[in-house]
């Protein structure tokens, strides 16, 4: 509704209808106190033309750019029919669906996502999806202390090559919750078995990124073997377009990791500068009552038909507050759609097709931009997935500012979240981008730097 259409006779006769003097008496719950008397920081109304004249200056900031940063969130190509059915009525608008009878299509669709993301992943079952993947580790971690129930141990290991933002969040959702977090230094910008030897005491879970938060590829097999051996369980986090190249989680090591989690932003969510984009959440079948969120199945009526309902979802998600299961089980419909309508459109080999030139343009950028003086590689030796740190001779910082006044997303700079990098530049290349691209990018970089 573009404007409200009452008029003060209609609010006056809709507030003698219900017996009440003012608005205000619709709110008197509230304490004064809690009640700010005027908005300070809210400017003076303006007229419908200043209004267009500035959002006109504010939609010029949006103007494409040349991007070459990744970091969580990536630049892919999402084929037009895509988000042109999403943006139909009945995905649109769709609510979640609690009324199977009345739901049935959008029953179907969760259900057909669920199925395409245990196979990309390997894993036996995967919820309706999560807010986002800084929240699907936590909701990961969380899962594993109840499926473990190991009483003083409440630990759980995470390396610093994952996501720095998905660190905070973790720490956020479990610092009140008595689970110590255990970080681990990641020198050569992957996680170490020596370094794992050296752990003291019990934990309850390992958390295993791959790629990692630098695009460097872990030991993910000898992780998860390690972790398992010790009774705890191994979590994958996870890009899911590199799941179209690299080794499901579920054949990880000797037996498959426990959970695995990430964020589906890859799958035809547009980056929407940060957002909203949806987590995924998958687990073996012997820990599935453990898992947050609501889970679509199907069945037959009594007439045969195939029916959609929602399955193994507790009502104490929503009436038990504190003591639920998870108080996050949302199910991202409409970006869960996308991810699906995208995966079906790209399927199989396009998925592999789009992995493969993303891993390729990561190559040709590498090599070009080694060609620059005083540029070099952070992890050296080490094998990438579509990004890569690199060191300037100068602050990466800088560099990304002084590029970005030419149009060009130069990358992330690793001197924000890691001490002792303000030189050092993680760059991304998906496969949107073409040989002019890279060598547009390179020959701006090595200007900056001259």
């Amino acid at each position: 509704m573009p404007f409200l259409p009452h008029t003060e006779a209609d609010v006056q006769a809709m507030l003698k209808a219900i017996g009440a003097n003012s608005i205000d008496d619709l709110f008197d719950e509230i304490p004064a106190e809690l009640k700010i008397q005027s908005l300070t920081r809210v400017p003076e109304t303006a007229n419908e033309m200043d209004v267009v004249r500035l959002m006109k200056v504010r939609a010029k900031q949006d103007e494409v750019l040349l991007n070459f940063a990744g970091a969580g969130a990536y630049e892919h190509h999402i084929p037009a029919a895509v988000w042109q059915i999403v943006g139909r009525g009945e995905f649109y608008s769709a609510y979640t669906p609690y009324q199977a009878e009345a739901s049935q299509g959008t029953l179907q669709l969760i259900y057909e996502y669920q199925t395409m993301m245990t196979r990309l992943t390997g894993m036996d079952i995967s919820n309706a999806s999560l807010y986002d993947g800084a929240t699907s580790v936590a909701e990961a971690v969380l899962m594993a202390e109840r499926s473990q129930k190991k009483g003083g141990a409440r630990r759980v290991l995470v390396p610093e090559s994952l996501h720095p933002g998905y660190r905070r969040t973790l720490k956020a959702i479990i610092d009140l919750q008595a689970i110590e977090i255990v970080t681990l230094p990641c020198p050569n910008g992957v996680l170490e078995l020596s370094t794992l030897e050296a752990v003291q005491g019990e934990f309850t879970s390992l958390v295993i990124p791959q790629p990692n938060y630098f695009g460097v590829l872990e030991d993910v097999d000898a992780l998860t073997d390690w972790a398992q051996a010790r009774g705890a369980l191994a979590i994958a986090v996870v890009n899911p377009m590199s799941l179209a190249l690299l080794k499901a989680p579920g054949r990880w090591g000797a037996k498959g990791v426990d959970i695995t989690c990430g964020d589906g932003q890859p799958l035809g969510v547009p980056m929407s500068s940060g957002g909203p984009y949806f987590g995924f959440l998958a687990c073996r079948k012997d820990i599935v009552r453990n898992m947050p969120g609501r889970i679509v199945g199907r069945t037959t009526d009594l007439d045969g038909k195939t029916g959609y309902a929602l399955t193994l979802q507790a009502r104490e998600q929503h009436i038990r507050r504190a003591k639920a299961t998870s108080n996050i089980c949302t199910n991202q419909g409409l970006l869960v759609t996308a991810a699906t309508i995208y995966m079906a459109i790209t399927g199989p080999e396009g998925l592999r097709r789009a992995a493969a030139a993303s891993a390729a343009n990561l190559s040709a950028l590498s090599s070009r931009l080694l060609k620059i003086p005083g540029v070099h590689a952070l992890h050296d030796g080490q094998t990438h997935f579509h990004e890569a740190a690199f060191v300037l001779p100068r602050s990466a910082q800088q560099v990304i500012e002084q590029l970005a006044r030419q149009r060009i997303l130069a990358g992330v700079a690793l001197g924000r979240d890691f001490s002792g990098q303000e030189n050092s530049l993680l760059v991304c290349a998906t496969e949107t981008k073409s040989a002019a691209d890279i060598e547009a990018f390179a020959v701006a970089l090595e200007a900056a730097l001259a």
